[in-house]
């Protein structure tokens, strides 16, 4: 994170050193009974409930838990994992069937400041798509953790495209340029 990415007001609060950090999470699943519709999830790392950016977000407190936010020069996929914990165990049907794979996900940093207001404006540390799920189960109680993957994990990704005239036609129907390939493979070419 550099500081170019936090506003004054956090830039200053922190250089006051009276603040106290908060995590929110917002994650997209798919709304009961509705396969092609979504819902949201607001959660954040306090009690209670906290208005921000137009948006309720409800407190998780110590069942919501967050993994450590990893920083890199390199240019690679870096995931996070958010871990609700305290679901009931016969709740936990419902819960998976609203999970689905690729749907977004995503994290701020914001802080508090001495007087238990949120500072302007909290800084998205994190985003990604829904990755798998982990589920452990409790006697009373489960514990899901919803594992993210960056939009860099694309760059691992296979690409099934060939440089044949047949991939040429799928793009572009008339030409003809790859037609020729074939016959270039073993061509022996004299130079003089």
């Amino acid at each position: 994170m550099t500081t170019r990415d936090l506003t004054a007001a956090m830039l200053s609060a922190i250089a006051a050193g009276t603040v106290r950090p908060v995590i929110f999470y917002e994650g997209e699943f798919a709304a009961a009974g509705s396969p092609t519709t979504t819902q949201f999830v607001r959660l954040f790392t306090g009690i209670g409930s906290i208005s921000w950016d137009g948006k309720t977000w409800t407190g998780g407190g110590q069942l919501l838990g967050i993994s450590p936010i990893e920083e890199t020069t390199e240019i690679r996929a870096v995931g996070f994992s958010v871990t609700i914990s305290g679901l009931p165990t016969d709740k936990i049907t419902l819960a998976m069937t609203l999970l689905r794979q690729g749907l977004p996900g995503k994290i701020w940093l914001g802080l508090f400041d001495a007087s238990g207001d949120l500072i302007a404006d909290p800084y998205q540390a994190r985003r990604g798509k829904l990755d798998m799920v982990v589920v452990e189960l409790g006697p009373e109680a489960c514990t899901v953790a919803l594992q993210y993957e960056d939009r860099l994990i694309d760059l691992e990704t296979p690409r099934g495209r060939r440089y044949t005239s047949e991939d040429q036609q799928i793009d572009y129907p008339n030409d003809l340029g790859f037609d020729f390939v074939p016959s270039l493979q073993d061509l022996n070419l004299t130079w003089e």
